[in-house]
């Protein structure tokens, strides 16, 4: 991964996720959440013969895990040096129409990581969609309680309360919830 900002980085593994879900609705979503969490932490240890590495956080929180085998390159990460990190969430919601079937429940995922000799970099998606019924909604609770075609139930809280005032008992919904998180490590002193 080059000096590309890590937001777009994101951003376009998630379109590439959802252009395989959305690509066979017909109507977009009547609304979705999301957010981007980026955090950068210092190599405060390692030793690569267990690949335990140390990181210390912003705040002077450290935490120490083991590089998996799938972390390639570690050989060249040291002390001082930064890793990067980006987290993306979203949950799209759309309403079908009266008549409208439910569409195949979906799920797809992606993931890459650096090249041989590159610095260790790695980027992970998946996106799930599921259907649901709404089946109770309580505006003084401001819950709803949300009924999937296996039969189960759970009431929720939407982060948004007033989107309850948009659908009624007996709707029915497209839920696709899509996660993405990308992380780089960058030399320490490496120009932003």
């Amino acid at each position: 991964m080059k000096k590309t900002g890590f937001a777009l980085l994101t951003g376009l593994l998630v379109l590439s996720i959802a252009a395989g879900v959305w690509a066979a609705e017909a109507a977009p979503p009547s609304w979705k959440t999301a957010s981007l969490t980026e955090q950068t932490a210092t190599v405060e240890a390692i030793d690569q013969s267990t690949r335990m590495v140390t990181l210390k956080g912003p705040e002077g929180n450290s935490v120490t895990f083991k590089a998996g085998d799938e972390v390639r390159n570690l050989a060249q990460v040291h002390v001082g040096d930064q890793v990067k990190f980006a987290y993306y969430e979203s949950i799209a919601v759309r309403v079908l129409k009266k008549d409208e079937p439910f569409p195949p429940a979906a799920e797809a995922s992606t993931a890459a990581r650096a090249k041989k000799g590159d610095m260790p970099a790695g980027i992970f998606g998946k996106q799930e969609s599921v259907n649901v019924t709404i089946t109770a909604i309580d505006k003084k609770a401001k819950t709803a309680t949300l009924k999937g075609e296996d039969g189960s139930s759970v009431t929720v809280t939407p982060r948004d309360p007033e989107r309850l005032n948009q659908v009624k008992v007996g709707d029915r919904l497209v839920l696709t919830f899509t996660e993405a998180v990308a992380v780089k490590v960058e030399k320490a002193g490496m120009k932003k």
